[in-house]
């Protein structure tokens, strides 16, 4: 469960910007955007394959 904390004379704006760090970076929305439709295991796989190669590739390229 994300939550935070608001502090006296705080803005909410300021509040309300750190809760969305925070829900971002927990990856809720991404978790449910994951559960709310099946896929299947090979697209799954293909994807999984797909996200290796670009690692790979980054990580190529930072060495450089």
């Amino acid at each position: 469960m994300v939550g935070v904390i608001v502090n006296e004379n705080e803005p909410i704006d300021r509040a309300i910007r750190r809760f969305k760090k925070k829900y971002e970076r927990s990856g809720v929305l991404k978790e449910f955007k994951k559960r709310t439709f099946f896929s299947k295991p090979s697209v799954k796989k293909r994807m999984k394959l797909v996200k290796a190669i670009r690692r790979n590739q980054r990580s190529d390229e930072e060495t450089l």
